[in-house]
C-alpha cells in the first residue's frame, strides 16, 4: 500500500547484529526488549487434537464429493479461529522452496549488504523495523524486509535485494500463486458460511491488486523466555499467507478465548489468518486473529507473510450480504484511514480493528 511510504519508523538497532553480541557470556539484552509477559503469559500447546489449529485441505473444496463438508470446516475455523493451516494447497514446492532459499541467502549478507536496503525516513519499505513510534516502548527481537509486491507498477526497487540476483524472479513467481490462491480461498470462505462465492472475492479481485511482503528474521536468544519476536496484533489487510522456512522452530502462537496457543506448522502447509478487513466485511462472522512470535534460544527463525489487502478506495463496512438477520457491528470508514491508523501506532492486539465496533 502506498501508504506504508508516507509513515516511517523510529530507528533501532539491527537485531541480528545486537543478537551476535548478547548470546555471548557477558553481554546482556538491553532493557528495552525485556518483556513480562513473555514468561508470564499461559501458553497452551498446539501438538494434540483438542488445541491443535484447523487444517484445511484445498484438494477436498476443489471435488465435488468432499466440497460441502469441508467448507463448513473451513467457515468454522474462520469463525472461530481466524486461522488454519492450508495443505493441499497446489503453490509448487519449487515456488516456494526457491523463495525461502533466497530469502535465506539475504539474511545471511554482511550487515552493510543488506543496508543497501534500509529504509528511509518516512517510510516503513525496506529492511529494518516498524511500528516503533515512542524512544520508551519495548521492542521486537526482530528484524524484517518489508517490500510492496503488487501492483507491480508501485514497486520500488531501490528496497528489493539484488543478491541472491533470483530474489525478484521467485518473489513475482509466489506473489502470483499467492494471489491466484487467495481468490479461491475468498470464494469457499463465503460459501462456508452461506455467502454468494463473488461477494468477497469482489472486493480483493483485480489486476494489481494491492499485496505486501513482509520477511521476518528471528534471531536465537539466550533470554528467549523475556523477549518477544513480534507484538501481539491483528493484520490490518484481508488474508495473510505465511510460509516459514523450518518447521523444527516453531514460534507463532494466537490468542483465542484469552488464552495463547502455540501453532505447529505442518511440513508443505501454508498458514492462513484472518485480517481486519475480512472481519469488518463480513460483520464479525470471521475473526481477525491476534498473533504473535516468540523466540528460540539458540535458532534462528525466519518467516515470510504475504498480504492481500482491499482496493485503496474501499469504504470499509460490513457487507449486506453478511448482515442479514442480524445487526451492523461495526461502523463504517475509509479503509486508507483505517490503514494509516495502523501503521501509525505501535502493534497492540486488537485494540485499533475494536475502535470501530458498535456497542
Amino acid at each position: 500500500m502506498a501508504e506504508a511510504r508516507t509513515i516511517g519508523s523510529l530507528p533501532v538497532a539491527n537485531v541480528q547484529a545486537l543478537a551476535a553480541t548478547c548470546n555471548g557470556l557477558d553481554e546482556q539484552v538491553p532493557e528495552r526488549y525485556l518483556r513480562t509477559e513473555a514468561s508470564s503469559d499461559e501458553i497452551i500447546a498446539g501438538d494434540d487434537s483438542g488445541s491443535a489449529i484447523p487444517i484445511i485441505d484445498l484438494d477436498k473444496l476443489l471435488d465435488p464429493q468432499s466440497l460441502e463438508a469441508e467448507c463448513v470446516k473451513l467457515g468454522s475455523a474462520c469463525q472461530n479461529w481466524g486461522i488454519f493451516q492450508l495443505v493441499n494447497h497446489g503453490v509448487p514446492d519449487e515456488v516456494t522452496r526457491n523463495l525461502m532459499s533466497d530469502i535465506a541467502e539475504f539474511f545471511k549478507l554482511p550487515l552493510e549488504a543488506k543496508k543497501e536496503c534500509s529504509q528511509q525516513p518516512g517510510s516503513l519499505e525496506g529492511y529494518g523495523q516498524a511500528f516503533v513510534v515512542s524512544e520508551d516502548q519495548k521492542l521486537d527481537w526482530a528484524d524484517m524486509l518489508y517490500l510492496q509486491v503488487q501492483p507491480s507498477a508501485s514497486r520500488d526497487f531501490r528496497f528489493w535485494p539484488t543478491h541472491p540476483a533470483s530474489f525478484r524472479h521467485s518473489v513475482n513467481v509466489y506473489s502470483s500463486e499467492a494471489a491466484k490462491l487467495t481468490c479461491r480461498l475468498l470464494e469457499f470462505m463465503a460459501k462456508g458460511v452461506g455467502v454468494e462465492p463473488a461477494t468477497l472475492r469482489g472486493v480483493f479481485e483485480g489486476q494489481g491488486q494491492p499485496q505486501g511482503m513482509r520477511v521476518n528474521y528471528y534471531p536465537p536468544c539466550q533470554d528467549a523466555d523475556r523477549v518477544l519476536g513480534l507484538s501481539p496484533h491483528t493484520d490490518p489487510g484481508g488474508l495473510t499467507l505465511l510460509l516459514q522456512m523450518n518447521n523444527d522452530v516453531q514460534g507463532l502462537q494466537v490468542k483465542k478465548d484469552g488464552k495463547w496457543f502455540a501453532v505447529v506448522a505442518l511440513d508443505d502447509a501454508i498458514i492462513v489468518n484472518v485480517g481486519d478487513v475480512l472481519e469488518i466485511l463480513s460483520n464479525g462472522k470471521f475473526r481477525s486473529v491476534e498473533h504473535r512470535a516468540v523466540i528460540h534460544p539458540n535458532k534462528e527463525r525466519i518467516s515470510v507473510a504475504m498480504f492481500h489487502y482491499p482496493c485503496q478506495n474501499l469504504m470499509l463496512g460490513p457487507l449486506p450480504e453478511f448482515v442479514k438477520g442480524d445487526k451492523m457491528r461495526y461502523r463504517s470508514t475509509s479503509y486508507q484511514d483505517f490503514f494509516m491508523q495502523y501503521l501509525a501506532a505501535k502493534l497492540d492486539g486488537r485494540d485499533h480493528l475494536e475502535r470501530l465496533m458498535l456497542e
